[in-house]
């Protein structure tokens, strides 16, 4: 008997007892009971009949397995689609459930693979909690369009925002659910980019390595090509994944000519890598929904320090919380007088040239504006200094800052600070470091910093790690971060916050 039943058991002997107790005692209940009648029917025959086609449980049966967790919703939604068959026949089926057996599919191959054990539900959006603690993740499939509420557009804001994923798959490659489904997202979130999910991110190595699939497409022979997902990121996660050529059918292990799609094999390997990485990220998702404030945001400046971080065409505040973190550090462990405030730097403004230190970071591709090359010129001539890093170590974010930095530079590289370099000295002397756990797998033998710069008349103005530092500072577990370790990014951050106030 489970703890429920117990609790229940209990409860109605109370509520029992309670209402005997109302009434009050009686003539009766001062007597002893009357003796019984004499039976002639054997005990077994006085209970009732069993309702068919419920049996008693013998001895030897075991009871039934509790039901897995349930870890994907499938969304019922959308009106009936009517098709004509080649007959004339006229029939009807529900969009959401073209691939009927997909997630059924999917995560019996994930579980085994993973060594894990979680079901899919089928739920209608309307009276779902929008909780990530009931369904971490939501699944969304089919052909049409289609539109959400406002009331469930703000919802699922809610749900995104505190660590749920939304997955999305354009069965047979469906262009009208494809852009029906960016719509609503930009909806929610109409500020942050939506853009194909670059090569190197962890969601095509956290399981398989998916480096090349093979696509099929309607009266053309198979190809090869790069993985082409799209997605949107809250922080360092991706929260919005959509895939526009079909995936669905593979997982419901469904071949047909028909449409767009991913071969059977690559399907399923990217889908096993979408569920590993929900698993691993959702404490991280759960974490970065508590953002912290900045409590001096709005107060005038009094020869304080002031973060400065710059906007850019790529998502360029990946670590909300990170620069409050790195600022009280700052104040507890050395004499700069700190602001805690953050102020957004835009390059094309001609307030960034008030800032001293600038901070700029983020995992994607972007590219710099002439007004913003130009005015990134002036600033370092004046004496301004720059901190930048690639957040989780993202190659994409690294190509384009090395890339739009020589333009800045006439083509002067970035070169890597010696190991002696007064930056190590500054305020804490750094020579052997500790990162992340996905780094050490990585690069085991890494022990020492790599830091980056560029150097002008003699003043370092660039400093430039290729390892994520902002991780570090949030102190938040990233599962897939190339970084530091919280204890050596923020020694690292104080240094060269201290170098470049000193020099």
């Amino acid at each position: 008997m489970n703890t429920r039943k117990i609790f229940c058991l209990v409860a109605l002997g109370v509520v029992a007892a309670f209402l005997v107790g109302l009434a009050g005692p009686t003539f009766a209940d001062w007597e002893p009971p009357p003796p019984p009648k004499p039976s002639r029917i054997k005990a077994g025959e006085g209970l009732p009949p069993l309702p068919l086609p419920a049996t008693p449980l013998r001895r030897s049966e075991r009871k039934r397995e509790p039901a897995k967790p349930a870890l994907i919703g499938k969304i019922q939604y959308g009106k009936k689609v009517w098709v004509t068959t080649d007959d004339g026949r006229r029939l009807s089926y529900l969009d959401w459930r073209s691939d009927t057996t997909d997630m059924h599919h999917l995560l019996n191959f994930a579980n085994s693979k993973l060594g894990v054990s979680y079901r899919y539900i089928e739920t209608p959006l309307p009276g779902f909690s929008f909780n990530p603690a009931e369904l971490p993740a939501l699944y969304f499939t089919g052909h049409k369009d289609f539109a959400f509420s406002d009331e469930e557009l703000r919802r699922l804001g809610w749900y995104l925002r505190d660590g749920g994923t939304l997955i999305g798959d354009a069965c047979c490659g469906a262009n009208e659910f494809s852009v029906a489904f960016v719509r609503n997202v930009k909806k929610i979130f109409p500020d942050r980019p939506f853009r194909v999910i670059s090569p190197d991110d962890p969601l095509y190595h956290c399981f398989y390595e998916v480096e090349k699939i093979t696509y099929k497409e309607e009266g053309k022979a198979p190809r090869k090509g790069k993985p082409n997902l799209r997605g949107m990121r809250l922080g360092c996660r991706l929260a919005v994944v959509l895939s526009t050529h079909d995936m669905s059918c593979g997982w419901a292990r469904h071949e047909h000519p028909q449409g767009k799609r991913i071969d059977i094999e690559d399907a399923t390997k990217i889908g096993t890598s979408i569920i590993t990485y929900i698993l691993a990220s959702y404490q991280y998702g759960k974490t970065y929904s508590t953002q912290k404030v900045y409590h001096e945001q709005d107060e005038p400046t009094r020869e304080q320090l002031v973060f400065g971080q710059v906007i850019h065409g790529g998502d360029w505040d990946p670590d909300p919380t990170a620069v409050p973190n790195l600022l009280k550090f700052l104040e507890a462990n050395t004499t700069i007088d700190v602001q805690f405030a953050r102020a957004d730097v835009d390059l094309r403004n001609v307030d960034a040239f008030k800032y001293p230190f600038i901070y700029m970071t983020g995992h994607e591709d972007f590219e710099f504006a002439d007004q913003e090359i130009t005015a990134l010129r002036s600033y370092f001539r004046n004496g301004g200094v720059m901190l930048a890093n690639a957040c989780c170590g993202r190659k994409a974010f690294d190509a384009a800052f090395r890339r739009e930095l020589a333009k800045a530079f006439d083509n002067t590289a970035l070169q890597k600070l010696p190991t002696d370099h007064p930056l190590f000295t500054s305020l804490y002397s750094i020579g052997k470091v500790r990162y992340s756990d996905w780094m050490r797998e990585q690069n085991p033998d890494l022990v020492t910093p790599v830091i980056e710069g560029v150097t002008v008349g003699g003043q370092l103005c660039v400093i430039y790690s290729p390892y994520d530092l902002g991780n570090g500072w949030e102190g938040i577990a990233h599962p897939y971060s190339l970084g530091y370790s919280p204890h050596d990014a923020l020694r690292i951050g104080a240094n060269v916050i201290v170098y470049a106030l000193t020099h």
